[in-house]
């Protein structure tokens, strides 16, 4: 698998199957609406899928296969500022860019930086501590005002 890439339909499956879960219309039109929105809430998810018309689902049935999914590891979550859990289709290490003003997600990707910080990070001891991972946001607003016509 592409490390710069969400799983694809078929990767997708693949992983459905290893973790003995059948791939429902539901679970399949969840990670369809992942694939198109990246960073996405349950409400989101809900209604692009119900846009769309692939399945029948509610916010609930979202929101537990989102959340099944992120234990799985499949995805990532975040929570935002404002208090909702987002969900991440990319899982591969990246930093994050934090919109606070539209509370949005955006990938930056910049293996170069990562391996930087991981390696300074390796050499430095935080008492009590042993570092896992390394999770960077970035915090920002738009730098222009977008009017609307």
């Amino acid at each position: 698998m592409n490390t710069h890439k969400c799983p694809t339909m078929e990767e997708y499956r693949e992983l459905l199957k290893k973790h003995s879960l059948k791939a429902t219309p539901q679970r399949l039109a969840v990670h369809e609406a992942m694939i198109e929105l990246g960073h996405a809430s349950a409400d989101m998810v809900t209604e692009k899928i119900k846009a769309n018309g692939t399945a029948k689902v509610t916010l609930a049935s979202v929101y537990n296969i989102l959340t099944h999914m992120a234990m799985l590891k499949v995805y990532n979550y975040r929570l935002s500022a404002n208090n909702k859990m987002y969900f991440d289709v990319n899982t591969f290490k990246h930093i994050h860019l934090y919109d606070q003003e539209n509370h949005t997600f955006r990938d930056v990707v910049d293996d170069e930086l990562v391996a930087l910080l991981e390696s300074y990070l390796s050499r430095k001891r935080v008492k009590g501590y042993k570092i896992e991972s390394i999770d960077i946001q970035l915090v920002a607003r738009p730098t222009k005002k977008r009017y609307l016509a």
